[in-house]
């Protein structure tokens, strides 16, 4: 009862009531009670009286007596039924008489109650009219709500409906623009007529079993095709509409465009499979990565923003292209036409690097930034992996330092590249796995008595065939791989055997990559240890190397091993990266001059010069020199005249086994 007058006092305050009652006791009394569940309540006298009162007012209940004056209760109900046959009427009635309750019936009267009224029966009329109210302003809501999101949906979406068998019965305006077809073209055919070839069979085969055989609704990603060709994407929502028996009507598709916001490398990778002969052009811009050195996020972001509207401008100027891509990281594409742009390789060259150089000219400027702006072109006007070899092509022109370049299959180039790594990297593994990582050792000759000081050891590897195979071919394969430090270790113990076992002097190249390795950091340290009485013999050759990373773990590699008495020896010295901050750095015992140096020294009076420079700095520090590369009489005579101390090379002897010059 009480849960009854809750759920009534929820709608009945915002009902107007019209009560019906001649009787003024009985009205009066009745009325009383009616006040505690409505705020508007409209009285009338008699059946008259109650028309003119309804029609002045607007009426959502009626309470009525049936015996009045003028018109009983249930002829005024008849003619409110007339005017509105939806207004509820609750009829009272002193009479139980089964001539009253049937006309009632006929009147379309919602309830029937006898007098005196009882509250309890009035309330529960009460509550089942209001319940009916209650119901039909959820069904206004509804409706209005499903009226109001159909307008939405056709406003901001692509939406279609379609028959049972598939056809297109519906389509709004949104879908005619975007698959740029007319609905006389669209009614009565299948939504393949837009969807793009490419699509996996199975997303439509998911789609049909989802909405016919299981009647859910099926949410997914399809890639569809304009009437011009053109690629857009949609986020699809395809639903079966169903009768109150559970069977399929109609099937209706709810989609939005999500073009705009699609992976852009994914849309261009598609769009290139689109074209016929496409040309590609990938660019970045130049230093791009640099920039976070100087600007916030949000200012690179907007660099990047302003920077593609530049170039989009610029390019469309010369060129005619549906999308300017933006890709990740100040990358940039753009498809063309290769029948309409490329005549020959030379002339589409100059054309697009004549764009390059105006480009690189020109500058951005929004809030007080001053942006210099140039680009890096990858071009490749080869369909097969293309968007790959454009990559690598970017990749190699970062590496390079250059600004341009033509990348056709340098992905096919990379492959066989890689097949020829993974032959190395297997010979290496048979090697290391049969001991075939062996040493060999050239000497270093002192120029003043032109006896062996000391020897030089030098990795090599034995093949399968039983051929000896030289660094160059597989050291920096080996680099790139995890049998490196594997290498190093075992040059290092063949090294060490050979000190201990002929007592002589042996210089040992190491990179960068060796001393930050800890374990041929603890390696070397312990060879040291168990050869202390023979480590001063040790030259340890550092090799140039740009990417160091550990500056402070060389230096302190450094000092520790020449508190056993080894020597450093700065390698490839006069041609490399940074050597005055080596010299700073390492504090050398030994300064290996640049083979390309002395190689040219006979014809070369740069190379005559930058020698001799060396020699006199060495000479004024207190470091010894070595010059590599002694091929010939002439050469050696030239790096004696200028004073350098020592020389090596194959006018002595070429790299052999120890046992070549020791027994």
């Amino acid at each position: 009862m009480l849960k009854n007058i809750e759920e009534i006092l929820k709608y009945s305050k915002d009902l107007t009531l019209l009560y019906v009652e001649d009787n003024d006791d009985a009205r009066e009394m009745t009325l009383m009670f009616l006040e505690d569940f409505f705020d508007n309540i409209v009285v009338a006298v008699d059946g008259q009286d109650g028309i003119e009162k309804f029609q002045e007012n607007k009426i959502d209940l009626v309470l009525t007596d049936i015996n009045m004056p003028r018109l009983n209760g249930l002829e005024m109900a008849k003619k409110i039924k007339e005017q509105n046959e939806d207004t509820p009427i609750i009829v009272v009635s002193a009479h139980n008489e089964d001539n009253f309750f049937l006309e009632s019936i006929e009147t379309g009267i919602n309830a029937y109650l006898l007098k005196p009224i009882d509250m309890q029966h009035l309330t529960n009329a009460l509550f089942q009219i209001v319940q009916k109210y209650k119901y039909k302003l959820q069904a206004q809501e509804n409706l209005h709500f499903l009226k109001s999101y159909q307008e939405t949906v056709n406003i901001n979406s692509v939406v279609s409906k379609a028959d049972t068998k598939g056809n297109i019965t519906y389509v709004n305006d949104i879908f005619c623009e975007i698959s740029g077809y007319t609905r006389e073209e669209l009614i009565g055919k299948k939504h393949n007529i837009v969807r793009h070839p490419d699509n996996p069979s199975t997303i439509f085969e998911e789609m049909w079993h989802t909405i016919a055989k299981e009647k859910n609704p099926w949410q997914g990603i399809v890639r569809n095709r304009a009437k011009d060709g053109k690629s857009y994407y949609v986020d699809s929502v395809v639903a079966p509409i169903l009768d109150m028996h559970g069977n399929i009507l109609e099937y209706i598709s709810i989609h939005h465009d999500i073009t705009t916001i699609m992976n852009p490398a994914k849309q261009l990778k598609d769009a290139i499979k689109d074209l016929e002969k496409p040309i590609l052009l990938f660019m970045k811009l130049d230093k791009f990565d640099m920039l976070k050195e100087f600007y916030d996020n949000k200012t690179i972001e907007t660099i990047e923003e302003k920077a593609m509207q530049y170039l989009q401008e610029k390019f469309e100027e010369v060129y005619q292209f549906d999308t300017f891509y933006k890709l990740e990281n100040g990358k940039f594409a753009i498809l063309l036409d290769y029948e309409k742009y490329f005549q020959t390789q030379e002339q589409f060259t100059q054309q697009l690097r004549t764009l390059q150089e105006n480009i690189f000219n020109d500058i951005i400027t929004f809030n007080g930034v001053v942006y210099d702006i140039a680009i890096i072109i990858s071009v490749v006007y080869e369909k097969e992996k293309m968007l790959d070899s454009a990559a690598l092509g970017l990749k190699r022109l970062l590496k390079t330092k250059k600004d341009f370049i033509i990348a056709n299959k340098l992905v096919q180039e990379e492959q066989a590249k890689a097949k020829e790594n993974m032959e190395v990297v297997s010979m290496i593994q048979t090697a290391l796995k049969n001991g075939n990582i062996i040493s060999y050792f050239q000497p270093i000759v002192d120029n003043t008595t032109q006896k062996v000081s000391k020897y030089e050891s030098l990795v090599r590897l034995i093949d399968e065939n039983g051929k000896v195979v030289s660094p160059f071919f597989f050291l920096d394969t080996a680099k790139k791989s995890n049998y490196y430090p594997q290498i190093t270790n075992t040059v290092l113990k063949h090294s060490f055997s050979v000190l201990r076992m002929y007592g002589v002097s042996i210089s040992i190249n190491l990179s960068a990559l060796d001393i930050e390795q800890r374990s041929t950091r603890e390696t070397i340290l312990q060879l040291l240890e168990e050869h202390k009485t023979h480590a001063h013999n040790v030259v340890f050759e550092l090799l140039e190397d740009e990417s160091i990373k550990e500056f402070e773990v060389i230096k302190n590699f450094i000092t520790k091993v020449k508190s056993y008495g080894v020597k450093i020896a700065i390698d490839d010295f006069g041609a490399g990266y940074s050597n005055y901050e080596r010299l700073l750095n390492y504090q050398p015992d030994i300064l290996k001059i640049d083979g390309c140096l002395i190689r040219d020294i006979e014809t070369s009076s740069y190379s005559h010069s930058v020698v001799k420079s060396i020699v006199t700095f060495a000479k004024e520090q207190n470091i010894q020199t070595v010059a590599e590369f002694i091929e010939n009489e002439s050469i050696f005579n030239i790096v004696k005249e200028l004073g350098v101390d020592f020389s090596q090379g194959y006018y002595f002897n070429k790299p052999e086994p120890i046992t070549h010059y020791l027994s």
